[in-house]
């Protein structure tokens, strides 16, 4: 969220990835929506909440904004923790609370039907993007047990069967994306895409995963760069 990289700063040591504040606008997914909107990228509708305003958030005025059903997340997490997604008044409640335990401002988001498709960033002033990859959940939704657990079904497609176009307009994206937020050496940018082939932004993470089995030095893999030549690049670039 920027602190560490405030710390590294002050000490005068380098590091990858993005700075202070490419950091903390990552991390903040309101902020990160608002900077996207204002910049004309698509992105799902959504709606914010504070832990001072709880008894005045209500399910019915969230049903007539973005429909049912709706997800309710922290603001401020990552790796889908704290997240519910809502079909019914019985089940908001809880979902509110479960997310105001992790952060006093939350994030309430329409239900996009789509693929999840994601893609890598790499770069400083002349970012570059992978092909895209395709998650492929087997539950509800992508969870933090789709994530990591050992169990998990999810399948994954390197590289997302996708047409020419779509590609090149998702990298596109990605980019403009990676620029829009201020960040700097490395990125993956998730996206939705929709039936009609329509393409929302969800988030932008400026720490991805990056053990062997992870997008985004998989997706780099595919698109020409090893990994160990990848974090080679990586260190050049910070």
């Amino acid at each position: 969220d920027g602190t560490m990289q405030g710390l590294l700063k002050l000490a005068n040591v380098p590091f990858v990835g993005a700075g202070v504040l490419g950091s903390a606008i990552g991390m903040d997914k309101d902020v990160m929506k608002r900077l996207l909107r204002d910049a004309n990228i698509p992105i799902a509708r959504f709606m914010v909440a504070h832990s001072h305003e709880f008894s005045a958030t209500t399910f019915e005025k969230i049903r007539k904004t973005l429909g049912v059903p709706f997800f309710v997340k922290p603001a401020n997490l990552g790796s889908s923790v704290g997240v519910s997604k809502v079909h019914s008044k019985k089940e908001f409640l809880p979902a509110l609370t479960k997310a105001f335990s992790y952060d006093t401002k939350i994030l309430i988001e329409e239900n996009i039907k789509s693929r999840e498709i994601e893609c890598s960033v790499l770069g400083n002033e002349n970012p570059i993007a992978s092909i895209p990859g395709e998650i492929i959940p087997q539950e509800e939704f992508y969870s933090y047990t789709a994530k990591y657990s050992a169990e998990s079904k999810t399948t994954y497609a390197i590289p997302a069967k996708l047409p020419h176009h779509l590609i090149k307009k998702i990298q596109g994206l990605a980019i403009k994306t990676f620029a829009v937020l201020e960040c700097e050496g490395m990125a993956r940018v998730d996206f939705f895409l929709t039936k009609d082939d329509k393409i929302l932004v969800n988030e932008i993470n400026t720490i991805p995963g990056f053990t062997k089995i992870s997008m985004y030095p998989k997706l780099w893999e595919a698109s020409g760069i090893p990994y160990s030549k990848l974090i080679d690049t990586l260190i050049t670039l910070a």
